[in-house]
């Protein structure tokens, strides 16, 4: 359900777990409107308690990586000058033809890699050095593709080879060769402020002339693990910045059956806080400004 499209007066595109996407114009051209929300999801769940400014602060973070990555990669954002009701957490963008991958750069074994290198030694078909833990840096980082799912549907992981079947060699090095470019970018970025990218996901599009485009969000607590380096510590527990405090108190805490058909409980307060710091802390560690709110802490 639309959250903004009353206000907007403007025909919606699709509504997905976090963003609403309206048609629009810019100079006369079609684009889209992108608006974030302030829903989180988690274990392929929209959860029923949004983080107070996520969207907000998603959408500017975003913005701010656009800038450090203009010379490596295009981006869709054509403006930022958006109508009131959702100011600060919208931007125009182009209208692309989007391609069905989740382009998914990893520098440390983790999450659902970690898994797959438990079973098989190796993380969507790349074999790995044995005896590594949860969180050890890897020798390089890696391209591991998903294949997008509908909502409310897990993606799937797949090999490079698959992507080749899907969409041609030429397309899947493009896509593979601008993802590690864009995450060895970021890695640096990022670790210059004293935080370790584990992985992220980008999505691409493409112009009409065929030049690939970074679209969606980029490089956010959503879309990325981040860690901090000072307790950095492979084999235990990280200290992360993004929704992971969330999947974990739903896993351990909240007493919720993740195999049963009942939707996940209400997120309590403390939790809704701690969410929303780390978001905060991300912003603040990485672009070096605080993030002006729009709701109390």
């Amino acid at each position: 359900m639309s959250q903004y499209a009353a206000a907007l007066g403007l025909p919606l595109r699709h509504a997905g777990k976090v963003r609403e996407l309206y048609d629009t114009t810019h100079r006369g051209e079609p684009a889209i409107l992108m608006v974030a929300t302030d829903n989180i999801s988690a274990f392929d769940h929209v959860l029923a308690t949004p983080i107070p400014d996520k969207g907000a602060i998603l959408t500017q973070l975003s913005l701010w990586w656009f800038d450090q990555l203009a010379d490596i990669a295009d981006n869709h954002v054509l403006s930022a000058d958006v109508p009131g009701a959702v100011a600060g957490r919208a931007t125009v963008v182009e209208a692309l033809d989007m391609i069905d991958v989740e382009c998914v750069a990893r520098g440390y074994l983790t999450g659902s890699g970690w898994a797959e290198y438990q079973a098989d030694g190796t993380v969507c078909g790349v074999p790995l050095p044995e005896g590594l833990r949860d969180g050890d840096k890897l020798p390089e980082p890696i391209f591991t593709p998903a294949i997008k799912a509908p909502l409310g549907e897990h993606d799937e992981n797949v090999d490079y080879d698959t992507i080749v079947r899907l969409h041609g060699e030429e397309l899947a090095s493009q896509l593979r060769d601008l993802t590690l470019a864009i995450y060895s970018r970021a890695a640096d970025i990022a670790a210059e402020r004293g935080i370790i990218l584990a992985d992220t996901k980008f999505e691409f599009g493409r112009r009409a002339d065929g030049t690939l485009v970074l679209a969606d969000e980029v490089l956010t607590p959503d879309s990325s693990r981040f860690w901090d380096a000072d307790g950095y510590r492979p084999g235990t527990s990280l200290p992360s910045f993004d929704k992971q405090y969330v999947r974990d108190w739903l896993a351990r805490a909240s007493g919720w059956d993740r195999a049963s058909d009942q939707a996940p409980p209400l997120l309590p307060p403390h939790v809704v806080a701690a969410t929303r710091g780390r978001y905060l802390e991300a912003y603040r560690r990485l672009t070096g400004e605080d993030f002006t709110v729009s709701s109390p802490a």
